[in-house]
C-alpha cells in the first residue's frame, strides 16, 4: 500500500483504508496480509446488497472485513454511519434499521458476551475492572476497556484495528510503544528489545475477545424469535428517589421483533404513581433497546422524562435487566429488573427495607403479584430472628404485617417466603449503623446554562453496619439503606486562595447539585470558568458514633466544563 502524505486527504484516505472494511491490507514489508481464520458467513440480502459493492464476497458466503468481526447494536450502527459518512453510502433509517438488525442477529455477541460490557450502553460511570496496567495503558487510558470488549475480532482484525489507531491518533502509537508492565520478555527475544504494550494487547485481545467462541457457537444455534408480549412486573430504583414496582404491559409492534410497552410505576417511599408508555427493539434475541416517556417533565430529574432503554434479557426471556436513562450527560436513570408474570405468587420488594435488631411492631409492607388474599401468620417466613406478630392486610399486591425483631438475631439480609414464592435477600436485618459513604464516592457534574446543557449529579447518604468482623470496608459489611443527612460543600484544596466552593453550582437539602454556568466568570479571580473541585459532605441527622458524634462521610466532585465536542467514533467515545 502506497503511504500517502498526512494531509487532510491523507488522513482521510488512511482512516477508509482501516474502518471502511477494505478488503487487502499491507503488512510491514509490503506484503498482502491475508485471513486464515474462517470467517462467519453474510445470507441477508440486503446487506450483501448495500455492502457489497466495496465488501467482495467470496464462495463461501463472506464479506470481507464483515465476515471476521462481531458486536452490538450500537457496534453497527456506527460502522453505519462511518460508510455514509467516508464512502458516501445511500441508505434509507428503514434499510439502516434492517441491517443492524440482521447484523446483530448474525454478527453480534452471545448474551454471555455481551452481559459483562452492558454497562457501555447502560451509558453507567463505574470504575471499570481492568486486566493490569499494560491494558490500560494500552486502551482504557483513553477510552473504556468496555469497548474493544464489546466487539470479537479475528486476529488480524485486531491487528487493523491497532493499525487504525496508529494512523488517527499520534498517543496512540506513543502508548502502544511503551514497554508492557505486565509481561515477561518472550523467550529468545533480546533483553534490549522490550515487548511493548501494543505487542502484549496484539495478544491478549484475540485470547479474550476472539472472534470464535463457545459461547458464540451455542448462541448460534438456539436463537430464536423474540416472545415478550404479555405482562412483565418491575422492580426499581432511582438515587435519591427510593425504589419502585410496577407493572409492564408488552404488545407486538410492525415487526417480529418491534414491541410497544406501557409502564406503572409505583414508590415505595411516597406511594406517587408513574406511568410511562414506549416502543423497543429485541435483537439478537435478548438485547433491548428502546424509549419511553411519561407527563411533561418540569425539572432535569423529572421520573416522567423522556429516557432511552438498555436492556439485558435472560436468554429464556423470562426476566430482564438495565437501565433507563436521560439526561445530556445521561446522568439521571432507573435501573431496573423485570420477570415476566405468571399465574404463580411472586414477591417483588420489602418497604420500608431495614430492621433494627430487638425492635418490636415493625410494620412491614411487601408487595408482590398473586399474593395469598387470607394468608396465616404461620405461612409467612421473614428469616433468622424476624417474628411476624400480625397481619395488618393482604391483597394479591400488597401484603402488609408486623414483626418483632429478636435482640439476638444476627446481621443480614433476609430471604422472605410466601407460599411458595420466595425473594432472595429482600431486607437487612442491623444492629447499629456503624459507618455512612456518600455516593457516587467520585462525581463529575458540567457546567452549562449558557449555550450548553448542563450536566448535574444526584447523591446519597447510604448506612452500613459492619458485620460479623466488626470492621468497616470489608467484605461482610451490611448496606443497611439510605439513612437522612444534612449536606453541604466543602472546599477541596488544590491551588492557593482555592475558592471553588463559591463558583462551582449549588446543593440543595436532598443533594441535588445544580452546576453554575459555563463561560469565564468576571467576578472571579482570573476570569477563571465556574470549574472546580469540591468535597460534597453527609452529615447524618440521628446516627453517631461510640463518642456521640454525628456520622459523616464525603464524596469527591469534580465539576468541569461543557463536552464541547461530542465524539460519534467508538474508540475515543465513552
Amino acid at each position: 500500500m502506497k503511504r500517502l502524505p498526512v494531509t487532510k486527504l491523507g488522513l482521510l484516505a488512511l482512516f477508509s483504508a482501516s474502518v471502511v472494511f477494505a478488503q487487502g491490507d499491507n503488512g510491514p514489508d509490503g506484503a498482502t496480509m491475508k485471513e486464515v481464520e474462517a470467517g462467519i458467513p453474510v445470507a441477508d440480502a440486503l446487506v450483501k446488497e448495500k455492502c457489497g459493492s466495496c465488501h467482495t464476497g467470496d464462495d463461501k458466503g463472506n464479506l470481507s472485513r464483515i465476515s471476521w468481526v462481531r458486536t452490538t447494536p450500537e457496534g453497527w450502527a456506527q460502522a453505519i454511519k462511518r460508510m455514509v459518512r467516508l464512502n458516501g453510502l445511500v441508505i434509507t433509517p428503514e434499510e439502516s434499521r434492517s441491517i443492524v438488525k440482521s447484523l446483530s442477529a448474525s454478527h453480534g455477541l452471545a448474551p454471555e458476551e455481551a452481559r459483562p460490557v452492558m454497562y457501555l450502553p447502560e451509558k453507567r460511570i463505574i470504575d471499570e475492572a481492568l486486566p493490569n496496567e499494560t491494558m490500560r495503558g494500552a486502551c482504557a487510558s483513553c477510552h473504556s476497556f468496555a469497548q474493544p470488549l464489546s466487539w470479537r475480532r479475528s486476529k488480524l482484525e485486531w491487528k487493523r484495528l491497532q493499525d487504525l489507531h496508529v494512523a488517527l491518533y499520534s498517543q496512540a502509537d506513543a502508548q502502544y510503544r511503551r514497554p508492557a508492565e505486565d509481561s515477561e520478555q518472550p523467550a529468545g527475544r533480546d533483553p534490549k528489545d522490550k515487548l511493548t504494550r501494543g505487542e502484549y494487547a496484539l495478544g491478549y485481545l484475540p485470547k479474550v475477545a476472539s472472534l470464535h467462541t463457545p459461547e458464540w457457537a451455542a448462541w448460534s444455534a438456539r436463537q430464536r424469535s423474540p416472545r415478550l408480549a404479555g405482562e412483565w412486573l418491575i422492580v426499581a430504583s432511582v438515587p435519591g428517589k427510593g425504589r419502585f414496582v410496577g407493572e409492564l404491559t408488552v404488545a407486538p409492534g410492525k415487526q417480529v421483533d418491534e414491541f410497544t410497552t406501557s409502564a406503572t410505576l409505583r414508590s415505595l417511599t411516597d406511594g406517587g404513581t408513574i406511568r410511562r408508555g414506549g416502543t423497543g427493539i429485541l435483537y439478537a434475541g435478548y438485547s433491548w433497546r428502546g424509549s419511553s416517556k411519561g407527563a411533561i417533565a418540569a425539572r432535569p430529574d423529572d421520573l416522567n422524562s423522556a429516557a432511552r432503554e438498555t436492556m439485558w434479557f435472560a436468554p429464556d426471556q423470562q426476566s430482564a435487566q438495565g437501565r433507563w436513562f436521560w439526561g445530556d450527560y445521561q446522568e439521571f436513570g432507573y435501573d431496573v429488573k423485570l420477570v415476566r408474570a405468571t399465574a404463580a405468587p411472586m414477591i417483588l420488594a420489602v418497604a420500608p427495607g431495614a430492621a433494627k435488631a430487638g425492635a418490636k411492631g415493625v410494620q412491614l409492607r411487601i408487595s408482590g403479584n398473586n399474593l395469598p388474599s387470607s394468608p396465616a401468620v404461620a405461612d409467612i417466613d421473614l428469616g433468622a430472628g424476624v417474628m411476624v406478630t400480625k397481619i395488618v392486610s393482604a391483597s394479591p399486591k400488597l401484603l402488609v404485617v408486623t414483626a418483632d425483631i429478636a435482640a439476638a438475631a444476627p446481621s443480614g439480609p433476609r430471604d422472605v417466603a410466601i407460599a411458595g414464592a420466595v425473594l432472595e435477600q429482600a431486607f437487612p436485618v442491623f444492629h447499629r449503623i456503624d459507618y455512612i459513604k456518600a455516593t457516587p464516592e467520585t462525581a463529575l457534574a458540567r457546567l452549562g446554562g449558557v449555550k450548553f446543557t448542563k450536566g448535574y449529579q444526584q447523591f446519597e447518604a447510604t448506612g452500613y453496619d459492619n458485620g460479623l468482623d466488626g470492621k468497616p470496608n470489608t467484605a461482610d459489611d451490611i448496606a443497611v439503606g439510605p439513612v437522612d443527612a444534612d449536606w453541604a460543600m466543602q472546599e477541596f484544596m488544590t491551588v492557593a486562595y482555592d475558592d471553588d466552593m463559591k463558583y462551582v453550582g449549588a446543593l440543595s437539602p436532598t443533594a441535588f447539585f445544580t452546576p453554575g454556568e459555563e463561560g469565564p466568570n468576571p467576578a472571579r479571580r482570573f476570569g477563571r470558568n465556574n470549574y472546580g473541585e469540591v468535597w460534597v459532605v453527609a452529615t447524618a441527622k440521628t446516627e453517631k458514633d461510640k463518642f456521640g458524634k454525628a456520622l459523616s462521610a464525603r464524596s469527591y466532585l469534580v465539576v468541569t466544563v461543557p463536552m464541547y465536542q461530542r465524539f460519534d467514533q467508538p474508540e475515543v467515545s465513552r
